[in-house]
């Protein structure tokens, strides 16, 4: 057990992180998981800037998520819909969830703590640009579903 105090987590650098199939999903990010001693367990706290992606739309086979907004507003999609969503707001994602997704269409940075299982092996499904990763022991591959071939 490890406590980071807030003083602690403000000292800590962001660090910048663009997800590698959305250009305009920039997350400033300070990982608390690690640091705090959980190895299971991913947790970040995360500022998104007006304008920008959290992450490419997706969901996972293995890992369980959560999204829980800390202050802020913007837009979660989750499967068809779309929700506005602020301060106290939390989603809760089983694997597998439908496929998720933040944008902060405000004027003011949205900033949340997301967390999520760090399994060795998970299958990442992108629906919205038809493209899967592949997870498995600190290897990543993806395909995209044009090349999938069902057995």
């Amino acid at each position: 057990m490890k406590l980071l105090k807030a003083a602690d987590i403000a000292a800590m650098p962001e660090r910048a992180h663009r997800h590698q199939f959305n250009d305009n999903a920039v997350r400033m990010t300070r990982t608390l998981g690690r640091p705090g001693g959980l190895e299971h367990l991913g947790v970040h706290l995360i500022r998104l800037e007006p304008g920008f992606d959290s992450t490419q739309f997706h969901y996972h086979d293995a890992d369980e998520e959560f999204v829980l907004i800390l202050s802020g507003h913007g837009k979660a999609h989750i499967g068809d819909g779309t929700f506005d969503v602020g301060p106290g707001d939390f989603m809760g994602f089983p694997a597998p969830s439908p496929g998720h997704g933040l944008h902060n269409d405000s004027d003011e940075d949205l900033v949340y703590l997301v967390g999520g299982e760090s399994n060795p092996a998970d299958v990442v499904h992108y629906p919205w640009i038809r493209r899967t990763m592949i997870k498995s022991h600190g290897r990543r591959s993806w395909v995209d579903w044009d090349d999938l071939h069902e057995l």
